[in-house]
């Protein structure tokens, strides 16, 4: 694969093909890495995984096997949001005062982004890249929510006072 990286500034709103592309490529020692961890034969996962390839895509054990190596959440944000779902990887954020401080802050961040966007709302006219953009941002908004919620149950369960 070319060392010049064909996708530079995407933004975080990638296609399945662009999100391969990016998780092959940023993964810890890059493609080469990613074919030894895989045991695949670093030829083919290139090809694979090259963004303006239309006739080989990995097969879905293939697929299975990346997105585990990888756990790429632009990869998992691709392969969801055609369905319209939202995916979660469980990681408890301890529920302390400091880190509720840390989701409102993300929340009023969040909150003037999606103000920020009163263009597409004014007319009523919204274009795809500004739905992308606010599925993105609230999808972000929920994960860390989540996140919150599952450490103040881990804390709750690993208590001994009852």
């Amino acid at each position: 694969m070319s060392r010049t990286d064909l996708l530079p500034d995407a933004g975080p709103v990638l296609s399945l093909r662009q999100a391969l592309y990016r998780a092959g490529r940023d993964y810890k020692g890059g493609i080469t890495a990613l074919s030894h961890d895989l045991a695949m034969d670093l030829d083919s996962l290139q090809k694979k995984l090259k963004l303006n390839e239309e006739r080989r895509w990995p097969t879905p054990d293939e697929l299975e096997e990346i997105i585990a190596a990888t756990r790429d959440s632009r990869l998992l944000d691709a392969l969801v949001r055609p369905a319209g779902a939202v995916w979660y990887r469980p990681e408890p954020v301890d529920a302390t005062c400091d880190a509720l401080k840390a989701v409102g802050e993300l929340l009023q961040t969040e909150g003037a982004f999606v103000g920020s966007l009163h263009a597409g709302a004014a007319d009523n006219v919204w274009q795809p890249h500004e739905v992308a953009l606010l599925e993105h941002h609230g999808n972000q908004v929920i994960r860390a929510v989540l996140g919150i919620m599952a450490g103040a149950r881990a804390s709750m369960e690993g208590r001994c006072d009852g």
